[in-house]
């Protein structure tokens, strides 16, 4: 089972996570990050690292985020890979606790570090 990153990472984008993984998984789009499960080695180390508890494992993720599961997928074949961390978003502190944020994803790349 592969990790997914769901709503919480949405105009927040911390990298933290990024920059504890062991592979090469996580890539970046403007305003959000995502998992690739194909190079995902489901070993968690990123799901603590997350200050806004935004990754879960594929079996975890909570019914009303499900649709992030294909979002993962389909945004990992089309968004740059990371393999830096940066600075979260400026929005960060003023999104980390909003709800329902489905709607302000950017399908948009990000810079990646590729």
């Amino acid at each position: 089972m592969a990790f997914i990153v769901c709503e919480p990472c949405i105009k927040c984008k911390y990298t933290d996570c990024v920059d504890v993984c062991p592979v090469a998984c996580f890539h970046e789009g403007e305003n959000m990050l995502v998992i690739d499960p194909d190079e995902c080695i489901d070993c968690g180390v990123c799901v603590d690292e997350c200050p806004v508890t935004a990754i879960f494992s594929e079996d975890e993720v909570p019914e009303k985020w499900e649709e992030y599961i294909d979002l993962n997928v389909q945004y990992a074949a089309e968004w740059p890979l990371i393999e830096e961390g940066h600075e979260p978003l400026d929005t960060a502190d003023a999104f980390r606790e909003v709800e329902d944020k489905r709607a302000l994803l950017s399908p948009e790349p990000g810079e990646g570090t590729e």
